[in-house]
């Protein structure tokens, strides 16, 4: 733990969520919540076998336009699933990207501050964040950006597997020195599709609530101008839990264990 606090403090200094984060990771010692998914028991059916987790391991495809006179922003993209954990370490999931495909596609707005993104940190919240979770049968679907960098799938003949919203997130930008890092972190409401519960295997009553934390390395951002970039193949993991009283003190907890989930795969 004490090589993953130290890469932490490095990696997230100088915001707000960014200490509450680290210092959490110093402490947490709670394992995350368990899943179980049966993609057979999806309707209809994934070519894939069933297998239990407890953090999902994406890459961000966003496109993300800031107004240089008042802050509001849009993101857009899709999270493509590239792998599950257990207890912090990767698990197979049988099929997953050979034989079937998951990913979400999602759209939010917000504001954040408006200072020189290569100079200095900004900070911001989300207002609104939608998304839909999508399975599909088939090989590895590609990711990418059309001419005007709006983000594009191959995915074909995908099916909703769940839907959810904002409840709480933020965001910020990190100067580099070249250029500058965008990072997010979101609680969101998760809602199985009805037809999906068989996808859905454990629990029982599946989680009601969901949250992802996402970072950035240079190489995985291009900035088009200091008000828009491009996330190509970014960092995440994405978590559920069922509903709390205090989602934004929550979330900051949950946000802890997510770096922690993610920076092993980034070590691994």
């Amino acid at each position: 733990m004490k090589h993953v606090r130290s890469f932490m403090s490095r990696a997230l200094r100088r915001t707000p969520l960014a200490i509450a984060m680290a210092v959490v990771c110093a402490s947490a010692s709670a394992a995350l919540p368990q899943f179980t998914l049966d993609p057979a028991g999806a309707n209809p059916g994934l070519l894939g076998s069933i297998f239990t987790a407890d953090n999902i391991v994406i890459s961000d495809y966003s496109h993300v336009v800031i107004n240089g006179a008042t802050g509001a922003f849009t993101d857009t993209g899709f999270l493509a699933v590239q792998g599950f954990q257990l207890a912090s370490a990767a698990i197979t999931a049988p099929g997953l990207n050979s034989t079937y495909g998951l990913y979400f596609q999602f759209s939010g707005t917000g504001t954040q501050t408006l200072g020189n993104p290569f100079t200095s940190s900004n900070s911001g919240t989300f207002s609104t964040l939608n998304y839909t979770l999508y399975g599909y049968n088939g090989p590895a679907a590609t990711f990418g950006f059309d001419g005007s960098n709006n983000p594009t799938t191959t995915a074909a003949g995908a099916f909703a597997l769940a839907t959810g919203g904002l409840v709480f997130g933020t965001v910020n930008t990190q100067p580099t020195g070249t250029g500058f890092t965008p990072g997010a972190f979101a609680q969101l409401s998760f809602n199985p599709v009805p037809a999906e519960a068989g996808f859905f295997s454990a629990p029982a009553s599946f989680y009601t609530a969901a949250f992802a934390a996402f970072t950035n390395t240079p190489n995985q951002v291009r900035i088009v101008s200091p008000n828009e970039f491009v996330i190509s193949q970014g960092g995440g993991v994405i978590n559920f839990a069922s509903p709390v009283p205090e989602p934004q003190s929550y979330a900051l907890l949950l946000g802890g264990l997510l770096a922690v989930g993610f920076m092993t795969t980034r070590r691994a």
